[in-house]
């Protein structure tokens, strides 16, 4: 790149835009000129063809620079995070300059301009032009994750699996590459519903990891995303789960037992997550724990009592019912705090942060006004606002 070559000081960053309507009438005549234009024929059939609006636009701005003046000027602007005029020198450059040797790096770049735009249709046709999963190498191989990526963001979960699985089966790849297209593959397979396939793909990426003398091959994000996600799939087979007291007292037991059991099964994988060390998932996984936790209390306080008990079996069951029910609450308040403390010692900032903290307080408060109803004297009541309630 030669820093020499500097775009015009007095060129403004503008484009010009031509808005053209073209309503051409077309006469058909079949008539001959002989020198002098014919005169038309008035009785003669004419067709009139309408064009809709036309916008062309066009960059003139950049089309005084050659490759090596839009490599450059792409490169400054990534640089500075202005990732609109990065994808806009980096596009020209590989629209208009395809024997460019920066050609290929421009569309790469343009890609990763437009996916920190989020601008997941563009990043998808410049990564689509330049990836080879089966074979690539280099850019061609970075690509092909990138591309996988943005099949992900446009919601093409079954495009994004087959990209990824070819990437995975590849032999010459260094195990670190082979784990990571295993996990996302994993991951498209949940948001495809396909759940069952997903606990095998990530199960499959973790038995390789495992089996790694040198973990250090692999990033640690990707094991413990793995965990986090295998985790993932239990709480949903927990939250497809219902608590119907139409089914009796017996059959409620039997249901809440089995919910409990899944809650179990999704914390230990979270656990997991957090034990491979990487801060992002740790946090994140904390945070679906408390959450499980506070999700089991909503659906137990929101559960109507067993038909079949009377007045003093239902008061019973309730104050047995509260009593599990506040264990929920401080196990979750424990979880949360925890992670909490993991976040701020490690400097963690996220989604998942903030989410917990609001939840911590919350839970809290239910906790807080369990103990005032224990002053009182009051038996709690089915509270009509959690009926129902969905984990968020």
């Amino acid at each position: 790149m030669d820093g020499s070559k500097r775009m015009d000081a007095t060129g403004s960053a503008r484009r010009w835009l031509w808005v053209g309507v073209l309503g051409l009438g077309l006469t058909l005549t079949g008539c001959r000129t002989t020198g002098s234009a014919a005169k038309p024929d008035a009785t003669a059939n004419k067709q009139v063809v309408e064009f809709d609006p036309v916008t062309v636009t066009a960059d003139l701005e950049l089309d005084r620079l050659n490759d090596e003046e839009l490599f450059a000027g792409g490169t400054s602007a990534f640089a500075a995070n202005d990732f609109k005029q990065a994808a806009r020198y980096f596009g020209r450059l590989a629209d208009f300059h395809p024997d460019s040797p920066h050609r290929r790096q421009a569309l790469y770049n343009a890609g990763l301009a437009h996916q920190r735009l989020k601008e997941w249709d563009d990043a998808y046709a410049r990564f689509a032009e330049l990836a080879e999963p089966e074979k690539g190498q280099g850019d061609a191989l970075e690509a092909s994750f990138r591309l996988a990526e943005t099949l992900y963001h446009l919601e093409r979960y079954e495009d994004a699996t087959k990209l990824l699985a070819t990437l995975s089966a590849r032999a010459d790849l260094p195990a670190g590459r082979r784990i990571e297209a295993q996990v996302q593959q994993g991951i498209c397979q949940v948001e495809a519903g396909r759940t069952d396939d997903a606990e095998a793909t990530l199960r499959k990426a973790l038995a390789a990891y495992d089996a790694l003398s040198d973990k250090t091959e692999v990033e640690d994000y990707f094991p413990a995303q793995a965990h986090f996600f295998v985790g993932e799939i239990y709480r949903l087979h927990y939250e497809a789960v219902k608590l119907e007291a139409s089914r009796g007292s017996d059959g409620l037991a039997q249901d809440l037992n089995y919910k409990a059991e899944l809650l179990l099964s999704a914390q230990g994988h979270y656990l997991r997550s957090i034990r491979v060390g990487n801060g992002y998932w740790a946090t994140a996984a904390g945070a679906q724990i408390g959450a499980l936790y506070e999700n089991l209390y909503e659906h137990m306080v929101s559960s109507p009592t067993p038909p079949e008990l009377n007045a003093e079996e239902a008061g019973v069951y309730r104050q047995e019912l509260r009593k599990k029910i506040r264990v929920l609450l401080t196990k979750s308040i424990n979880i949360y705090e925890r992670t909490l403390e993991a976040a701020e010692r490690i400097g963690s900032q996220s989604a998942f942060v903030d989410r917990t903290r609001q939840s911590l307080e919350k839970v809290k408060s239910l906790l807080l006004a369990d103990a005032e109803t224990d002053e009182a004297g009051v038996s709690v009541p089915m509270p009509a606002s959690n009926a129902g309630a969905k984990h968020r």
